[in-house]
């Protein structure tokens, strides 16, 4: 009989953390913290400043999660956040903690299910930039009014407002270009204004888009200074300081250089995704800084990796907070190790090396982190930290979301996956531990990023899964993917091609076969394409392919009546130990044919989905539904 077992939940820590400092009613310090989890949505704590207890407010909806927007008035304290994916405007309101955190309902449904910045104008109106729709809405407190103003941009999908106390309300457009538009109240059309910087992420250039100390708006570009009133940007030969608090809005800041009444500041004194220290400071010297510990409890955080280490110990991470943690093979000894790279997003692909050694590649920056599992955990930057944050692939920030990554004999670490905002097709790069050096290719194939990556013994070559993700902002450029052979020691493309695999979508996953040098591949349109980079379904394929001769030996389509791939992994064919490949989707789990490749139903998830694919270890498979993380024995 197969058995089923929830393991447990491996991390209770939280995302797009803030503190809003401000004050009560009547003139005392008041401090709010915006969080978002996974299991439990949307939080909110009114910090004690004497002892540092959290009165915790959750969000009674369902789906409210990751605050990327959100403004604590000056005016009236009020606490406004805009919640992703379900793209809601909420409101919480210190003087009456008894209404908690009120739902206002959708911004924009369909277009604004990413929230990118809240303002709040002269006349308490409420300005809300979100993605996709890179539009503009006004929310009217008093009125409980959303009112839509469309598309600021023909081509971009971000949108990041500011409102003057002029009355000015301009926008800055985000990833594949910057420039300014000014908002018209009068007809509640955009217009361009000022210079555009085509290079978003050249780090040498400068576009710095804030509100000043005086209240105005300013861009400071390495184009011209200007500010922004009305509808015009105006030449000025300086700007003045960014007025505090208020920060350019692409760095989802906010109010962390506030201060308080009694000239308290308040800064949580750890990053690591699940922070518990408060450092308070005065701006009185003769005042003594204090440090506080705080109490706000998770739910539980979701998970995104799943993989087995040298030591035949499983591992995963967590997304958002980015903590590492690890388990036995029988399921025993879940532990959250903690932070593991200053990424702090999520580990998107692991690989052994080395004598027993982890590399781990995390998003944003596709940075890496070496673990040794047989020293005590101590994650950081220096001498003696484990796992050591080494840092990025490179060092022009092409490389963002480390799909794959593979060890090879020579010692190097390979990592390939999609680029950074705003640009089309991934690179490969490797890693070399012993001599700390780099290598790194733009892209493999145009308009392509890697998927997956397996080493033929064979061949002595890479064999690389590639697929049509380019990065966020921009949509798919092509419909099929492409296999790829690439000779390490030489460090070139050898082929590029489709093996003659007709209808062949995004190459997904590889799974060795146990003879012959041949090796299966999962062809399919991964949901979040469809979702958010407006590709085309596709047909999802198991073959069973030869690299050696280019050809596929057989191949099957998969019933579209099975499901979807997991959301959070692409990784779906395993191996057993009896060299059975299972594929595992969000129903369940299916054998393939090691003859013909087509699927049968092996085991079916009796409730909720499968989130992430883990590896099969013996004849047991491990994978994550949600924050939970569960196991089964395949037949």
């Amino acid at each position: 009989m197969k058995t089923f077992h929830e393991i447990g939940i491996p991390v209770k820590g939280i995302n797009w953390v803030r503190l809003h400092p401000g004050q009560t009613a009547d003139g005392q310090p008041s401090l709010l913290g915006s969080m978002g989890q996974n299991n439990g949505g949307l939080m909110v704590i009114d910090i004690d400043l004497t002892t540092g207890h959290c009165r915790q407010f959750n969000s009674p909806t369902a789906g409210s999660d990751y605050p990327i927007g959100s403004m604590r008035s000056l005016r009236t304290g009020i606490l406004w956040l805009g919640t992703a994916w379900d793209g809601h405007l909420h409101r919480f309101d210190p003087a009456h903690p008894e209404r908690s955190i009120e739902d206002l309902g959708a911004i924009h449904a369909g277009e604004a299910t990413f929230p990118t910045g809240i303002q709040e104008d002269t006349d308490g109106m409420i300005w809300i930039g979100a993605y996709p729709g890179c539009g503009l809405t006004r929310f009217d407190p008093t009125t409980g009014e959303f009112k839509h103003y469309g598309r600021m941009d023909a081509e971009d999908k971000y949108l990041y407002p500011l409102c003057g106390d002029d009355g000015t309300i301009a926008a800055q457009t985000k990833t594949t270009r910057y420039r300014i538009v000014m908002f018209d109240r009068q007809t509640g059309t955009a217009t361009p204004v000022g210079p555009v910087l085509d290079e978003p992420n050249n780090h040498a250039r400068r576009f710095l888009f804030f509100k000043g100390t005086d209240g105005l708006l300013y861009l400071d570009s390495d184009m011209g200074k200007f500010r922004l009133r009305g509808l015009t940007a105006t030449p000025v030969e300086t700007v003045p300081p960014e007025l505090p608090g208020i920060h350019a809005t692409y760095k989802h800041a906010y109010q962390v250089d506030v201060t308080m009444p009694g000239g308290w500041r308040a800064a949580y004194a750890e990053e690591n995704g699940a922070p518990r220290k408060l450092a308070l400071t005065n701006t009185d010297p003769a005042v003594a800084p204090r440090q506080l510990t705080l109490d706000w409890q998770g739910g539980g955080t979701q998970i995104f990796m799943i993989g087995l280490g040298p030591d035949q110990r499983i591992y995963g991470s967590s997304i958002l907070p980015e903590h590492l943690f690890r388990c036995e093979p029988d399921g025993t000894g879940l532990v959250n190790l903690g932070q593991c790279s200053l990424a702090l997003g999520e580990v998107y692909s692991m690989t052994g090396y080395g004598d027993g050694l982890i590399a781990l590649a995390s998003y944003p920056a596709a940075r890496i982190s070496l673990y040794d599992p047989k020293l005590p955990y101590n994650f950081g930057l220096g001498p003696g930290s484990n796992p050591l944050d080494i840092g990025p692939l490179d060092h022009a920030e092409i490389s963002y979301r480390p799909h794959t990554m593979v060890a090879t004999p020579d010692g190097k670490i390979w990592i390939g996956g999609a680029p950074n905002y705003g640009i089309r097709g991934g690179p490969l790069g490797w890693f070399d531990p012993q001599t700390a050096t780099r290598g790194f290719h733009r892209e493999v194939v145009a308009d392509t990023s890697p998927n997956c990556l397996l080493w033929l013994p064979e061949l002595q070559q890479l064999l690389i899964g590639l697929g049509t993700e380019p990065g966020s902002g921009v949509s798919v450029q092509r419909s099929d993917g492409v296999f790829a052979l690439w000779d390490t020691a030489t460090d070139r493309l050898v082929h590029a091609g489709d093996f003659g695999l007709k209808d062949l979508a995004d190459v997904c996953a590889f799974a060795p076969a146990v003879h012959g040098g041949l090796v299966y591949a999962l062809s399919a349109r991964p949901i979040k394409l469809v979702k958010h980079y407006g590709a085309q379904p596709a047909l999802m394929q198991i073959a069973l392919i030869d690299p050696a001769r280019r050809t596929v030996v057989a191949s099957a389509v998969v019933p579209a009546g099975y499901g979807p791939l997991p959301e959070f992994s692409a990784d779906s064919l395993r191996r057993a130990a009896d060299g059975t490949v299972y594929l595992v989707l969000e129903s369940g789990v299916y054998r393939v044919n090691p003859e013909t490749c087509e699927v049968a139903p092996a085991w079916k998830m009796p409730f909720e989905k499968i989130d992430v694919t883990g590896p099969i270890v013996g004849q047991r498979l491990f994978f994550g539904t949600q924050w939970k993380l569960r196991q089964v024995d395949l037949p």
